[in-house]
């Protein structure tokens, strides 16, 4: 865990994480508070606190007695919101950068193109 954030924060990118890839599909349970407490070694209270973030935000749902559960239609609202993120962190700033460089949009695009990693395994295979 990374120490410069709240845990029960963490926890919750991570169970997203896992519905992201598929390890935690819609409609399946969740591990239990007291699971991922003893998984991560930390207070069940912190982990009821990550877990109860993805309730609030409608990725997860209890069923009374049974657990926790993946809503239907978690994983795309998952995508809209860490692109939606990803382009304020990301995006906005190497764009601003870049104009402040002035580097136009075009070699910009270019840049990535060449920086990505199909652009690199690409080039790899190229030099073998």
């Amino acid at each position: 865990m990374d120490e410069g954030r709240p845990i029960f924060v963490q926890l919750a990118e991570q169970i997203e994480n896992d519905i992201l890839s598929g390890a935690l599909p819609e409609e399946s349970q969740v591990p239990s508070t007291n699971e991922f407490a003893s998984f991560y070694r930390i207070n069940p209270a912190t982990a009821g606190k990550g877990v109860n973030l993805l309730v609030d935000t409608g990725i997860l749902y209890k069923k009374r007695g049974i657990g926790m559960f993946v809503a239907e239609g978690s994983r795309g609202r998952i995508v809209a919101q860490r692109r939606d993120q990803f382009e304020s962190q990301y995006v906005r700033p190497l764009i601003a950068e870049a104009a402040k460089l002035d580097i136009p949009r075009e070699q910009l695009a270019e840049m990535i193109r060449t920086a990505s990693p199909a652009s690199a395994t690409a080039a790899q295979g190229e030099t073998a």
